[in-house]
């Protein structure tokens, strides 16, 4: 019974001390083995593993891409116009033993300090060498990539590497705002005015080619109409001559009556004229002859 009793602590102590000196490494870390804040072993495959109990200690680090937002910072491209830029970093331990040397017991916060001042140098430092239009334009992926690339060498003392550098949003500070709008407002109006004032012009010279095609147009109908005009009225006199040469006395007759028509219209108030006139002569006589009397 008494060595029962000394045995059961015993092997509890025993327990205990196994139990401790094991732990488990998942696949989505990575392990560091210290004692007395001396890293010693480095595990990176996940499984079981051991250590020294209460000598020794793990420290785990995330083995899976990280994201990291960078504070929103103000960069003055070439042209002097300021923008305020918002930007985002994927990145991996990739060196867990150089990792806890840069950062001692601060771990991933220490870490991340670290790296958004990394980030915010290069990002000025980049687009500070270009134009605000090169950073406002769709096309501004060559510029995350010169962001991550410069940052890659410095993120590496950290044991870090640096995946993807993407920037979220770029955007005018506030106060710049306003005028800006108003800068581009006026940019567009003027433009406006330029594209009004040149189809102004093209509908000025439309305009006027076709004017000039209808005076060509019209002229030409009009030279068309004359001549047929002047055909016809031949063919009729044509006509009319075949037709009143065949019996004078009718022609006299005929232009008598015209004479008559055209004379004596309602507009007319009064004519006066000689009775014994050769133009009253179908009135005074149906042959036409002179009725006067003779001496």
């Amino acid at each position: 019974m008494r060595k029962t009793t000394f045995l059961l602590p015993i092997l509890v102590i025993a327990v205990a001390a196994l139990l401790s000196s094991i732990f488990i490494v998942d696949e989505r870390e990575k392990a560091l083995v210290l004692q007395f804040g001396r890293v010693v072993a480095v595990k990176e495959d996940p499984g079981l593993a051991f250590k020294i109990p209460l000598i020794q200690e793990v420290v785990r680090y995330d083995d899976r891409i990280l994201s990291r937002d960078v504070e929103p910072l103000e960069v003055t491209p070439l042209d002097d116009r300021r923008l305020v830029v918002d930007a985002f970093a994927r990145y991996r331990i990739s060196d867990v033993n150089q990792f806890r040397q840069a950062v001692g017991v601060g771990g991933i916060a220490i870490a991340e300090n670290r790296l958004d001042s990394i980030l915010r140098a290069e990002t000025r430092e980049v687009l500070g060498s270009v134009s605000s239009k090169d950073i406002l334009s769709s096309d501004r992926a060559a510029l995350m990539l010169r962001i991550r690339n410069a940052a890659i060498a410095e993120a590496r003392g950290l044991g870090i590497d640096i995946i993807d550098v993407r920037l979220k949003a770029t955007d005018l500070p506030t106060q710049n705002l306003e005028a800006t709008f108003e800068r581009m407002r006026a940019e567009r109006e003027r433009e406006a005015t330029d594209e009004r004032a040149r189809g102004n012009e093209a509908a000025q010279r439309v305009r006027a080619q076709a004017d000039r095609t209808v005076v060509e147009l019209v002229s030409e109908a009009q030279r068309e109409a004359e001549i047929i005009r002047g055909e016809a009225d031949a063919l009729r006199n044509n006509i009319f001559a075949q037709a009143f040469g065949r019996d004078e006395e009718f022609f006299e007759f005929y232009r008598s009556l015209t004479a008559y028509q055209r004379a004596l219209q309602g507009s007319n108030s009064s004519m006066v004229m000689n009775p014994d006139s050769e133009f009253f002569n179908y009135l005074r006589s149906p042959t036409g002859e002179s009725s006067a009397p003779q001496e």
